[in-house]
């Protein structure tokens, strides 16, 4: 079945959708491990960062990470780690901007940018030898994926793949950030958006006129700097195009989507029907786990993540 019911048994001490959302922000661990940083030259003159760890030759895993998200993000050291004690060899791709150092040209990132997928996965296969075995995407990031899994359909080499917390329509999810509690997730946001633009057109000159100080919500910022930087004719045309929901049943690998049926960054009307899901996709749907959270166990002091360990079920267990 396509469509099932999450196993995952939300901490009970972490009550709703919002606390589960938080809680790992600030306070999950981030294991100090060691990476390899490597830098891959674009044919446009940019550049993208890529982040390894574990052992070469080994079945490797990709991770993209969700909207502002870096190696600071709650789940990217823990899944690194996790992924390479478990036998695989992981890496991190940082989307343009997302490394700590701002990017080259007069554009950034954004939730359709599968093409920047593309370009890595077809990278790594010609720099290692070595197909990419599985790609696990959170929220941005699992938008990005789902839309990448379907326009490449059976010519991806790529044997699973998870999408975590995805806004399937981003117009949906841009009105629901407007909303109660939600609008403080669009601010810290846009707070980073906006500070990522200052800082890179400091550098550079900027092709838009543009006054952040009156955008306050994601549609105003989508409209008036993601689209003209990204050659979209406005907020709605963006959207249009990059909503992963569209491709769903074009995907042609075995793709497990997990998501909170309250997410609180879209309505619960936003989510796919099973009719659109491709018979090689699961959408597994919890109760109580937020936005990218998940967290479960009996006590803070003993908090796992369902992401983690549907992560490593899913691609099959330990390599060692």
């Amino acid at each position: 079945m396509p469509l099932i019911q999450s196993a995952y048994s939300p901490a009970w001490w972490l009550p709703g959708h919002h606390l589960p959302t938080l809680w790992p922000s600030f306070f999950r661990q981030r294991p100090a491990i060691s990476l390899a940083r490597e830098r891959v030259e674009l044919a446009d003159g940019d550049f993208l960062d890529l982040s390894w760890c574990g052992t070469k030759g080994r079945p490797i895993v990709l991770l993209l990470h969700g909207l502002e998200g870096s190696l600071h993000s709650h789940y990217a050291k823990p899944l690194l780690k996790l992924l390479s004690e478990s036998g695989y060899l992981a890496c991190m791709l940082h989307f343009r901007g997302c490394s700590g150092e701002p990017n080259r040209l007069p554009r950034s990132y954004h939730s359709g940018d599968s093409a920047e997928l593309q370009t890595i996965v077809k990278h790594i296969e010609n720099s290692r030898q070595q197909a990419v075995f599985g790609i696990v995407g959170f929220s941005l990031g699992g938008n990005v994926l789902l839309k990448w899994l379907g326009e490449q359909g059976e010519k991806t080499a790529v044997e699973r793949a998870m999408a975590v917390s995805v806004p399937f329509l981003l117009n949906e999810a841009a009105d629901r950030l407007e909303q109660g509690f939600s609008r403080l997730y669009q601010q810290h946001l846009l707070d980073s958006l906006k500070q990522k633009y200052r800082e890179k057109f400091s550098h550079i000159p900027s092709p838009l006129s543009v006054d952040l100080k009156k955008i306050r919500t994601f549609r105003q910022f989508d409209e008036q700097v993601t689209a003209p930087l990204h050659g979209f004719s406005g907020a709605d045309d963006y959207y249009q195009r990059c909503s992963c929901r569209q491709f769903l049943p074009r995907i042609r690998r075995p793709t497990l989507i997990l998501h909170d049926l309250h997410d609180p960054f879209m309505w619960t009307s936003t989510l796919p029907q099973e009719s659109e899901l491709s018979a090689t996709v699961v959408l597994e749907l919890a109760k109580g786990g937020g936005h990218a959270g998940f967290v479960y166990g009996s006590t803070p002091a003993a908090s796992r993540y369902w992401t983690d360990k549907r992560l490593l079920e899913w691609l099959g267990g330990t390599h060692k």
